[in-house]
């Protein structure tokens, strides 16, 4: 059976939408902590499991927990950002972590928000940097800020002190899962084991999320620690050209198959149905391809989040993945297509 995931968000917000959600094939939810906290979400969360009791669904809780991401400031109102424009990261501009100013090279790319903005850094200053914006849009607080040198780390905690408070409500809120991002390392995940342990939360399992090249690479020492992985590849995505993201895919498909670990695919499933009922074709044979691959869950983000169409989105997660299911059964298979 495919684990079928949404998101929450203020598009489902209410035990109706998210039992009828259940009811066309959902089986767990993702909750991001990256701005909220399992007390915050008390009410959401007890909406979801009344929501799931109403369908006879025994549900995935999934916490997305905040990690080592690093994330600009928060901004008075959205900075819309144009081609070629000169902007400040750090004092006076843009407020960015303190710990990436050092690393800011001339010459080097910065993505923000996922990706969506790019800028190129003219010269770093020391307490700023001055960039010049070469893929615009609007900017607004809390967004994630990646430096795109592959020679530069910065060195953050695998958990940080909001995500420590999470760990110890975990067993409370009845989480199953926990998304531990920018995973680079074995040690990592097993620094995040041992929190979960400590906390009366055995029980949770651990979802490695792949988000770098690094990671790619160090799947190897990743593995053994991980439950599963998640294939994250809207950050993954930003580590490289876009068009080597399928083969990345592909290669952590199979690097999972060949340890039987499951794993989960996520980002963009079903983007185009956040204002559309209906998918595109390239968005149905991505989850299709996706579960022939193999993977063991496929995930939906914004679409449920922040989405006009929850419910159809998951419909149509549901039956593609079911389709694929289908196909295989048949006694196909995806190296023979």
């Amino acid at each position: 059976m495919i684990s079928i995931y949404g998101t929450f968000g203020p598009a489902c917000a209410d035990s109706g939408t998210m039992e009828q959600m259940f009811h066309a094939g959902m089986t767990g939810m993702r909750l991001n902590l990256s701005h909220t906290g399992l007390e915050q979400s008390a009410a959401l969360i007890q909406a979801f499991h009344t929501a799931a009791a109403a369908s006879g669904v025994r549900p995935e809780l999934l916490i997305d927990m905040q990690g080592p991401e690093l994330r600009i400031g928060a901004l008075a109102e959205p900075l819309t950002l144009n081609i070629g424009d000169t902007v400040i990261l750090g004092e006076g501009g843009i407020p960015v972590p303190a710990e990436t100013l050092p690393v800011m090279y001339a010459g080097d790319e910065v993505v923000l928000d996922d990706g969506k903005i790019s800028v190129i850094v003219d010269e770093n200053r020391g307490d700023h940097a001055v960039v010049t914006v070469q893929r615009g849009g609007v900017l607004t607080g809390r967004k994630s800020i990646k430096l795109k040198n592959p020679n530069v780390t910065v060195d953050m905690p695998v958990l940080t002190e909001h995500d420590l408070n999470n760990v110890r409500l975990a067993a409370q809120y009845g989480v199953t899962g926990l998304m531990q991002p920018f995973v680079h390392n074995g040690r990592e995940l097993q620094q995040v084991r041992a929190a979960l342990n400590e906390n009366g939360a055995e029980q949770v399992k651990i979802y490695a999320k792949i988000e770098t090249m690094d990671a790619a690479r160090n799947l190897e020492d990743i593995l053994p620690w991980a439950d599963e992985v998640i294939i994250a590849r809207g950050d993954l995505g930003n580590d490289m050209e876009l068009w080597q993201l399928p083969a990345v895919q592909k290669d952590i498909s199979v690097a999972c198959k060949a340890q039987g670990k499951p794993f989960v695919v996520v980002t963009q499933m079903l983007a185009s149905m956040e204002t559309s009922p209906v998918p595109t074709r390239a968005e149905v044979s991505d989850i299709f391809h996706a579960v022939t691959d193999g993977a063991a869950g496929v995930m939906v983000t914004g679409e449920t989040a922040v989405g006009q169409y929850p419910v159809e989105a998951i419909r149509y997660l549901t039956n593609t993945a079911a389709s694929a299911m289908q196909w295989m059964e048949k006694g196909n298979s995806h190296d023979q297509s």
